[in-house]
């Protein structure tokens, strides 16, 4: 009798046991593949975690230490905390040369950014066609500027625009002027120069983007509007450039955020000048951390106004670029 109760016992403490609770010692599937995902989640956290902290300590930590620095005064190394904290900031807006050289910038991003856009986005277009010989050959003489070093180009526009260049000598070879046209040393012309340079090297850049972004476009849409009766205008304008939008508004975001924060022409192809009037606000940056009477306190109050400058482009582009419902 006592052997036949054993399993009559086990039954009953099996039926007694509360609904949804497993045996003690007995791992589920559910339970098996929980565990494989957290297996998988923290395997991507080791991963990610010395790339994070290699972000953080590289980039973000000396931005909040340049926060920092902007709220101090002082030449070199003598620095104190500025009373009030707020007044390098302040000094901005009493700065000429920083107003002169805000002014610059914007001439540049107007002018050349909306220029540089529109040229890339034609030249892309007709190096799509298929038709066209030699399309490798064009892509890469359009491309290889941007693969020369800015100083060396730099130096060769210097070159090409001094008194004494070839520029002036075909202008005056062609009898187009009469005396050689001081190109660097003019307002007008030294920002010309700038703005030149700017669309020789970076619009084959953008032109690539928009390369890149033709290939995904579906054909049929393009025959659909030539059987319509539209033109090859008409057909770039009304399909093919609505299809471009969100390439379009990267390349315009990367290019007025690189416009604003633009040194290296200033730098190389004008020191500035003549007078400050072909400076940027990079340049000016430079210029008061490194050099004349270093201001690292007032520099860093200008580094942040620049960036938030940039933040501000960057949403307003976003916003009014960004049509999803």
């Amino acid at each position: 009798m006592s052997v036949s109760a054993t399993p009559t016992a086990g039954r009953s403490a099996r039926r007694r046991q509360p609904p949804g609770q497993q045996p003690t010692g007995r791992r589920t599937a559910g339970d098996s593949i929980n565990s494989l995902e957290r297996r998988r989640s923290l395997t991507g956290w080791v991963f990610l975690l010395p790339a994070a902290l290699l972000i953080a300590w590289m980039n973000f930590y000396p931005m909040v230490q340049a926060f920092i620095l902007s709220l101090k005064t002082g030449r070199g190394s003598r620095l104190s905390f500025a009373e009030p904290l707020w007044s390098n900031y302040q000094r901005l807006f009493d700065d000429e040369i920083f107003r002169l050289t805000l002014q610059n910038t914007f001439i540049y991003l107007i002018i050349q950014v909306p220029i540089m856009l529109v040229m890339a986005l034609i030249l892309a277009n007709l190096l799509n066609s298929k038709n066209l010989r030699f399309r490798a050959l064009w892509r890469t003489a359009i491309f290889l500027p941007c693969a020369v070093g800015l100083v060396s180009y730099s130096l060769v526009f210097r070159t090409m625009f001094a008194n004494d260049g070839l520029v002036n000598d075909l202008l005056l070879g062609l009898h187009l002027v009469d005396a050689p046209v001081n190109w660097l040393g003019q307002t007008g012309t030294a920002r010309f120069v700038i703005i030149l340079g700017l669309l020789w090297r970076w619009t084959g850049y953008n032109m690539v983007f928009y390369l890149a972004a033709l290939q995904n476009i579906d054909d049929s849409t393009l025959e659909a509007a030539r059987i319509d009766g539209a033109g090859p205008v008409k057909t770039f304008w009304y399909v093919t450039v609505p299809q471009l939008k969100p390439m379009i508004l990267l390349t315009a975001i990367m290019s007025t955020n690189g416009t604003i924060q633009l040194f290296d022409e200033s730098w190389n192809l004008t020191q500035g000048g003549p007078a400050y009037t072909s400076m940027t606000m990079s340049h000016y940056l430079y210029e008061l951390s490194f050099q004349k009477n270093p201001n690292f306190g007032y520099a860093a109050a200008l580094s942040y106004a620049i960036l938030i400058m940039v933040a501000v482009l960057a949403a307003i582009q976003m916003k009014v670029g960004d049509k999803r419902d």
